[in-house]
């Protein structure tokens, strides 16, 4: 599911979109974690990997049981997206564990830049676990995408219990299946990246890479910041799914229920629902970052910059198993 596109060419910014493709509605909601926070990665483990949220953050959930997008105040963004090839290993011990459900969750509590992330990673050694979608009963294997406001970019898969680790300002996009070291290898055959082949049409997530990749190294810089926004939402729509009847054994080619948009420069996080014609978004430098807040998106009448909508809540419980 999903397509990720990074764009720090803008003329205004660095800009970010996503696409999560499912098929079916997951429920989102936003939600403001605060400062502060004491973490438990994983509470069903007798060795959790364990933290305090040094930022505030906004993410978008999935059945309100982990952060599946987010952006926090030091312009930081985190989404995760559907690879089947994804495999977390075995559990060993001696590692912290950390739940898939707070994966995004603790770089955007932790860290203000992806070189920061990485060395996280290095420093804690820490193991994912994975955990059954309810609805579905299907394993969550994801990958996770990693992007800051000064441009910088990483891709981080596990496979076979191993992580592969993609660090370069020019991964500006990602889907799902293949690998990532895969879709670069076959975006190699079409015009544009060296090979003679037309621009593919379909809705697999080897050829919305190749078209998001295409698409958006074309994109001129815009003369105004919503002109900005405009031109990277057109390329997320032309890597979208439309509606219709998705194939329940291939949800990476679901239809496409939602995206967002986030300005990492200016601390903007958009948010738009398919079944809604309707645009919001908020502004981190409005948001009280020291108190839990939720925006229930099935609220009707939502439009624009929906900041003071945000109501005090309940610590979000993230799903650990």
């Amino acid at each position: 599911m999903c397509t990720r596109a990074l764009w720090a060419a803008s003329g205004h910014g660095v800009l970010v979109g996503r696409n999560m493709d499912w098929r079916e509605e997951m429920d989102t909601n936003l939600w403001v974690s605060p400062r502060g926070v004491q973490r438990v990665g994983h509470g069903a483990d007798a060795n959790p990997l364990t933290w305090t949220a040094g930022y505030g953050s906004v993410v978008a959930t999935v059945w309100d049981m982990a952060a599946s997008d987010g952006v926090n105040e030091a312009g930081l963004a985190a989404h995760l997206l559907w690879l089947a090839e994804s495999g977390y290993g075995e559990r060993d011990a001696s590692r912290p564990a950390l739940a898939v459900s707070l994966w995004a969750q603790l770089f955007l509590d932790t860290c203000a830049t992806v070189e920061e992330c990485l060395k996280l990673m290095e420093e804690h050694n820490f193991q994912i676990r994975s955990l059954i979608e309810p609805r579905s009963q299907l394993e969550a294997t994801v990958h996770l995408a990693l992007d800051d406001r000064n441009g910088d970019s990483a891709i981080v898969q596990y496979v076979d219990g191993a992580a592969h680790v993609y660090h370069d300002r020019a991964h500006t996009v990602m889907t799902n299946s293949p690998t990532f070291d895969e879709q670069l290898r076959l975006r190699n055959r079409y015009e544009g990246f060296g090979g003679t082949e037309p621009l593919p049409g379909t809705t697999e997530a080897a050829d919305r890479f190749v078209r998001a990749s295409y698409y958006l190294d074309r994109l001129p810089p815009a003369e105004t910041r919503p002109r900005a926004y405009a031109a990277l939402l057109s390329v997320m729509r032309n890597a979208a799914q439309p509606f219709g009847e998705p194939d329940p054994l291939r949800p990476n080619i679901s239809a496409t229920i939602w995206r967002t948009l986030a300005d990492l420069t200016e601390g903007v996080y958009l948010f738009e629902s398919s079944f809604s014609p309707n645009i919001v978004w908020t502004k981190l430098e409005e948001i009280d970052f020291t108190t839990w807040q939720k925006l229930d998106l099935s609220e009707d009448g939502l439009i624009g910059n929906i900041t003071p909508a945000f109501k005090r809540e309940q610590a979000l419980e993230f799903t650990i198993n």
